[in-house]
């Protein structure tokens, strides 16, 4: 019998069946791949849920990709908007925030990253900070 003819590529037809899972399509060799690997985000997890009611509001948005939207802000010297636009299209940049999945949509806009930043206040700027430096950001 003969082969099956499809005008879809292999990769065409795995996307169809999964989502695109980042630890597949990274190199794992990658400068911001091998940081998130190393970078105790619990303690990230620890330090601000202090500043979140439990009962009070919508939960919040995951401390990681928080703290990994504004590592790279720094990092790249970008705005909000830039963040997350670069966000939007780099998968490493999805991965070292958190990201299982490629993500076509942001998970949040801009505004959100001002408010976050408003909660943690100078105390957590400052922790951060030391954590950029402790861990030897790139």
């Amino acid at each position: 019998m003969k082969p099956k003819i499809t005008t879809e590529t292999p990769i065409q037809l795995e996307l169809e069946r999964h989502e695109a899972i980042l630890a597949k399509i990274i190199n794992r060799q990658h400068a911001l791949v091998m940081l998130a690997d190393r970078i105790d985000w619990k303690r990230f997890e620890e330090l601000f849920s202090a500043t979140f009611h439990p009962g009070n509001g919508r939960p919040g948005l995951p401390t990681r990709l928080m703290v990994g939207l504004h590592y790279l802000k720094y990092a790249f010297d970008v705005s909000d908007d830039e963040v997350l636009a670069g966000w939007m299209e780099n998968p490493y940049w999805q991965y070292f925030c958190g990201g299982v999945y490629f993500e076509h949509q942001l998970p949040l806009d801009s505004s959100s990253m001002t408010r976050w930043r408003e909660r943690i206040a100078e105390a957590g700027a400052e922790e951060l900070l030391k954590r950029r430096l402790g861990a030897a950001w790139i």
